[in-house]
């Protein structure tokens, strides 16, 4: 019976998934052929059985458990990576090239060595991966990478207070746009919206296609309503708990949506609205003076 395991590398993003077919548990380290190369990985879910499908299997065998041998390997690579860094960094600060090197990474067999960098514009890099390749004598690849991949890399905590989402669940960063924000009607505090790479925060978008199906039985803001004998215009709403916040020149007042419901003024016109709005005062006004 096969197994599929989920398999996570250098615990970054959503796992990769492998099927196996002896015992293996969770926690355990294994090593695996990726796109990238032989990885040692983590298993981070429990097994599921799968049907193996020889014509269509998207999948591929977890090629063996880690042994000692492969740990040791695998934690001399991480400590040769970091120095690659430094150095990697060194030499393209000699070719003045416009570049911050992030993250490097050697496959378990050192056969390829990744580099991650940061940079504004497209970056000749090709003298720099000459000297690079005399250096390493591997396969070097130079990936240019943006600041949500950075945010991604390095990971951190939220202003939600948890771990972020591009470093533990993301594998695709999806358009985010302030027209979320406002969909959502929150204050458009650019730096509140935004997140660890400076760019507006993913979760944005997690809510936006609830509020806008929400949004279309609801009344929209800047309609007038009559409530209690005045003329009032909906400055806002709350979508989740359905308040609405209404405003005219003498009060502002909250009520729940259905205390509205059928008083929408249709054909709004201010100079009658007003008109009458002063006449309701006025007999306030004289009422007030006869009980006087």
């Amino acid at each position: 019976m096969d197994y599929l395991f989920g398999v996570s590398f250098n615990n970054q993003g959503k796992p990769q998934f492998f099927l196996a077919n002896y015992e293996i548990n969770l926690n355990d380290s294994v090593v695996c052929e990726t796109l990238k190369g032989i990885e040692l990985g983590k298993v981070v879910t429990n097994p599921k059985e799968y049907v193996v499908n020889e014509e269509d299997n998207p999948f591929t065998y977890i090629l063996r458990l880690a042994n000692t041998e492969d740990l040791a390997l695998y934690q001399k690579n991480l400590k040769e990576a970091q120095d690659a860094l430094k150095i990697v960094q060194n030499q393209a600060d000699k070719l003045s090239l416009d570049m911050k090197v992030t993250t490097s990474e050697y496959t378990l067999d050192q056969s390829k060595l990744t580099i991650s960098y940061l940079s504004e514009d497209r970056v000749d890099f090709r003298e720099l991966l000459k000297i690079l390749a005399s250096i390493y004598r591997c396969r070097i690849e130079l990936r240019q990478i943006g600041p949500r991949d950075k945010a991604k890399i390095i990971g951190g905590i939220g202003i939600c207070g948890l771990p972020l989402c591009c470093s533990t669940f993301l594998n695709e960063f999806d358009g985010i746009s302030i027209t979320m924000a406002k969909n959502q009607m929150l204050a458009l505090n650019i730096p509140k919206l935004s997140g660890h790479c400076g760019k507006l925060i993913c979760c944005l978008k997690y809510e936006d296609e609830v509020y806008t199906l929400e949004k279309q039985n609801l009344p929209k803001v800047g309609l007038r309503v009559n409530y209690n004998d005045q003329v009032y215009r909906i400055s806002s709403i709350n979508i989740l708990n359905k308040m609405v916040r209404l405003e005219n020149p003498d009060s502002i007042v909250i009520v729940p949506l259905s205390a509205i419901e059928n008083k929408i003024i249709t054909n709004y016109n201010p100079n009658q609205q007003m008109k009458r709005s002063n006449d309701i005062k006025k007999k306030k006004k004289e009422k007030k003076d006869e009980e006087n």
